[in-house]
């Protein structure tokens, strides 16, 4: 069944499938025992993170296994919240995973808030954030790689470079980036972030970089178990990190290199359906965006109909977040973008895999244009 939601999640990659089963079956013991095996387990533990540094160009005393990205943000912005000076703010791009603004407004005062401004495509620029720091008093800017729902890609590097002239700590959503492009220069943002699941690692898998001047930071409040320069409390995962470690690893060292031949079968896939399902459009078309990623507005019918359609032709993709996409609620990513409401409730997105194969998209084409006439309305009845 051609599977078209990797954005959502992804199955566990051979590498980290043979990293979960040898850990779990030779280290399966709590790092924080006293005796050798716990020792033992620690030491593992502590060259998961550093292979991890190494892969990515850190300093592995940056880095925290953490349970997910929402763990992550709510950690961060915890932190923040306490440590920055009260009468600083926190920037915010609107187009954030809603697990960051919900995140940003539990811990932030409304009046502690910048939303930043995007363009039409969801970006925010350098300008815009440069403007932002000459105007408000910022004590921290929070800008993704690339978004979840548009593949759109932010200029994080620039935002990077800004904040740190200015004193302002830069706050990286990478969720969606690791895995899919090389990960190069990502480290230079103070805080960033993954999901072990988004990159072929097991679920409740992550890792977190944090300033090297953030001694005090902790992800969750631990008891006795915290100590020794834990930022994590309770038993550490091993077996988990072992296996999102060797997950990354694989895509680092072996299939990013790829993404150039992906990005033409990406933009074969969005002429072919342009050509062939008329009135159909992709979002952000043309803007630099992650090579697995379209989000595209339907002709006309709802997309929980489109998708129920697709499922049934053995094809699965979602209508945007899979955080969101029982909501009825529009995507708030797209209202910043300015799309109209009616388009909003006709998008599909489609994300594909490194595994994803020419005839598979050419496939996909063939379904959604059978699926048009499926859910065409009624000549009597007007599309909304």
């Amino acid at each position: 069944m051609p599977y078209f939601d990797y954005n959502a999640t992804t199955p566990l990659s051979p590498a980290a499938r043979e990293a979960w089963l040898r850990a779990t079956e030779e280290s399966w013991q709590n790092p924080s025992s006293a005796h050798r095996a716990g020792t033992r387990v620690k030491v593992l533990l502590q060259h998961a993170r550093e292979n991890l540094g190494t892969v990515i160009g850190c300093d592995a005393d940056r880095i925290t296994f953490t349970s997910g990205a929402t763990e992550s943000t709510h950690a961060i912005a915890r932190h923040l919240a306490k440590t920055l000076p009260a009468d600083t703010k926190i920037a915010i791009n609107p187009t954030e995973h809603l697990c960051v603004i919900n995140a940003i407004r539990a811990y932030f005062a409304a009046d502690r808030i910048v939303w930043l401004p995007v363009n039409e495509h969801g970006q925010v620029t350098p300008d815009m954030v440069k403007q932002q720091i000459k105007s408000e008093k910022l004590g921290a800017v929070w800008v993704m790689a690339a978004n979840n729902e548009t593949g759109v890609l932010q200029p994080w590097a620039e935002i990077a470079a800004l904040c740190r002239s200015a004193g302002v700590q830069y706050v990286c959503d990478s969720a969606q980036w690791w895995g899919k492009i090389a990960g190069g220069g990502l480290v230079e943002a103070d805080w960033v972030f993954s999901a072990g699941h988004k990159f072929g690692g097991p679920k409740r898998t992550s890792f977190l970089l944090r300033p090297i001047d953030q001694p005090n930071f902790q992800v969750r409040p631990g008891g006795e178990e915290q100590t020794d320069g834990k930022q994590h409390g309770g038993t550490e995962d091993y077996p988990g990190a072992a296996s999102m470690v060797a997950a990354l690893i694989d895509a680092e060292r072996n299939k990013v290199m790829l993404e150039s031949d992906r990005v033409m079968l990406r933009d074969r896939f969005e002429l072919n359906l342009g050509r062939q399902l008329p009135g159909a459009r992709v979002v952000a078309q043309g803007v630099e965006r992650l090579w697995n990623t379209v989000l595209a507005v339907m002709p006309h019918g709802e997309n929980s109909r489109w998708v129920a359609r697709l499922d049934k032709r053995g094809f699965e993709v979602s209508t945007g977040s899979a955080c969101s996409s029982g909501s009825e609620a529009p995507s708030h990513v797209l209202a910043a973008m300015g799309i109209p409401g009616d388009q909003m409730r006709r998008v599909l997105r489609i994300s594909a895999s490194w595994s994803t194969t020419p005839q598979d998209w050419d496939d996909l084409v063939e379904a959604l244009v059978a699926v048009a006439d499926e859910v065409k309305p009624a000549d009597n009845v007007v599309s909304i």
